[in-house]
Parts: structure tokens; C-alpha cells; sequence
């Protein structure tokens, strides 16, 4: 498509050169000298209280008893983190201002939107990995689907006659569904939302058919009957709810659905002081605490090297890019 402001051949070249220089430490990292001189920010754009706020505050915690120095977490939600991080690129690349980024920071906000406050090939370090989430399928609990292959078969029926809910163009939610459409061949009706709460009121009212979000999120409503697990959008099923069959097994192809969140710094920022976020950060992902906090949030710890979070990404753009070109998820 015409007038994108990178191609992804260009946008996985940038990347690999953001990495070409970054050493993952194989042994105890060398210490950066002085770092940290001051308060460490972490930059969430999440609200408080949610899973990825939960995970960044475990370990910011676990960070600040060690390096001697507050580890504050800074909440600034909202438009699929373009703004945060754009205020995070005007910081100092010093290391003393982390971002939390996700797959629309690193992915989608790249595929969709012709001029951004920040350029993920310039601006960007990754550092790693922190956690992936499951999406299950959700619909209300008296939706007329019993199964995913019967939804499928009515949008088959009339394109647009199945409706699904998500907090807007772009989010995680958003092409996850639509990933699953373009797989099983079918078009269905996005309804967007401002925010959580009046999201799942429309799937449990049933003016919306189904969303995608993760169990923790909605087990109360879930335990109260107000909406129904219909799927869980994963190779395996959960070894929580193992009476949830996957997507494969409920009819649907066998679309992955595994949302994540990485830490990254920004270009720049000295080698040395890079080299010992990776460690120290890893060392945090590596505890109890931190690994037990992410469960009950309903999260799986995934540390990894840069080389494997520049993978993630290559997967994800490769997996969207088709979504923007063929119109299923609108570029702005």
C-alpha cells in the first residue's frame, strides 16, 4: 500500500541494526558506572491496577531494593501508547526512563498510522520480553452461539451478521479477531469501545456477540454467568480451565492469540548501562515474587534475549501487515 512510512522490509532492517549493537549478557553484566544516579521511571500506557500496571510494579520493586534508588511506575493510558512513548522519546537516553511496550507499539501503531511521535526503528532498544497473556473467546451468557464453528457458520451465512467487541482500531484485541476472520474466511461487525467496563457490559447484554480477553480479567463475571468461555485462542488448552477447548478443537483455525508486553530503553543510551538493565531486569523476571504477582494477573513470565524480542516482532508485523493492506483493520 502507498504512502506507508516504512516498508517491513525496512521497518525489520532498522531493528536488526537497533540489535546488531545491543549484547545480551551471557554472564554477570558488567556494571555501569554510577547507574542508576537517580529515581528510574518506568512508563506504563496502562491504567493502574491492571495486569501489565501489576507486572511493572512487581518489578520495579524487586529492581529499586537492589539498585538502592526508587523504581516509579508512570501511567499515562490511551491512544495505544503514542502518546506516552512519544513523551518518553523527548527523555534523556540515559537509562533512567524505561517504557513498557506491546505489540501495538512495536507492531501495529508502525502498519497503521502514516506519521507517529516516535520512530521505532530510531528511537527504540529492546531489552526484553516481559510477559505474554491468552485471549479467550467470550460471548454473553445467553449468546445463541453454543460453539466458535457456529459463529463462523453465521458469519459465513451473511458477512457482518456477527458482532465483536474491542477497545478500539488497532488494539491487541482488535487484530486478534481479525486475524482469526481472515483465517476462517469470514467477515464480521467491529464494534469499538472507550473502555473496559462498558465493553463487557455490551458482550453480557448481548448487544455484542463476543470479545477476546483474558480469563482473569472477567472471571467474576464469568463465575456469575454473565458471560461464557467459548474458546481459548491457543495451540493448548489451559491448565486452568482445562474443560475450555481451544479454537482448533472448538471449530475455528488454529489461531494464537497471545498478546505481550517487552521493557525497552531508548537509542543511545550508553552500552554499559544497557548491558546491566538486561541483567538486572531479567534478574527480577527470574524471581518468585514477580513470576507469582504475573500469574495471578493471569500473565506467563517470558524473559528473553533482544534477539528473540526482535523475532516477536518480525512475527507479529509479518501476521498484521495483510490485515492493513486488505482493509480489515483501517490505517488512520
Amino acid at each position: 500500500m502507498g504512502g506507508w512510512p516504512f516498508t517491513r522490509r525496512a521497518w525489520l532492517a532498522g531493528m536488526a541494526g537497533t540489535l546488531a549493537g545491543t549484547a545480551w549478557p551471557t554472564s554477570r553484566a558488567a556494571r555501569a558506572s554510577g547507574f542508576p544516579e537517580r529515581p528510574v521511571r518506568i512508563v506504563v500506557p496502562y491504567s493502574v491496577g491492571v495486569g501489565p500496571d501489576v507486572v511493572a510494579r512487581s518489578v520495579a520493586e524487586r529492581l529499586a531494593r537492589q539498585w538502592g534508588q526508587p523504581v516509579l511506575v508512570d501511567n499515562k493510558p490511551g491512544a495505544s501508547g503514542i502518546v506516552a512513548f512519544g513523551e518518553v522519546r523527548r527523555t534523556p537516553a540515559d537509562g533512567h526512563t524505561l517504557y513498557l511496550a506491546d505489540t501495538a507499539t512495536l507492531a501495529v501503531n508502525p502498519l497503521l498510522h502514516a506519521s507517529l511521535p516516535y520512530d521505532p526503528q530510531r528511537d527504540l532498544v529492546p531489552l526484553t520480553l516481559l510477559f505474554r497473556a491468552t485471549f479467550l473467546i467470550f460471548v454473553g451468557g445467553g449468546n445463541r452461539f453454543r460453539s466458535v464453528a457456529e459463529m463462523l457458520a453465521a458469519a459465513r451465512r451473511k458477512p457482518g451478521a456477527v458482532s465483536y467487541a474491542t477497545l478500539g482500531n488497532g488494539h491487541a484485541s482488535h487484530v486478534a479477531v481479525e486475524s482469526l476472520a481472515r483465517a476462517a474466511g469470514v467477515q464480521m461487525l467491529h464494534i469499538p469501545f472507550k473502555d473496559a467496563g462498558t465493553l463487557l457490559s455490551g458482550v453480557a447484554s448481548g448487544e455484542v456477540d463476543f470479545t477476546t480477553i483474558g480469563m482473569n480479567t472477567v472471571a467474576g463475571l464469568v463465575a456469575g454467568g454473565k458471560l461464557r468461555p467459548l474458546a481459548v485462542a491457543a495451540r493448548q488448552r489451559l491448565a486452568s480451565h482445562p474443560d475450555i477447548p481451544t479454537l482448533a478443537e472448538a471449530g475455528g483455525p488454529p489461531v494464537a492469540m497471545h498478546p505481550w508486553a517487552a521493557l525497552v530503553g531508548l537509542a543511545g543510551t550508553p552500552a554499559p548501562v544497557i548491558e546491566q538493565l538486561q541483567h538486572d531486569i531479567l534478574g527480577a523476571l527470574g524471581t518468585y515474587e514477580v513470576r507469582s504477582r504475573a500469574e495471578q494477573a493471569g500473565f506467563e513470565i517470558t524473559p528473553s534475549t533482544p534477539q528473540a524480542l526482535r523475532e516477536r516482532i518480525e512475527a507479529d508485523v509479518a501476521m498484521y501487515e495483510p490485515l492493513v493492506r486488505e482493509g480489515r483493520v483501517a490505517r488512520m
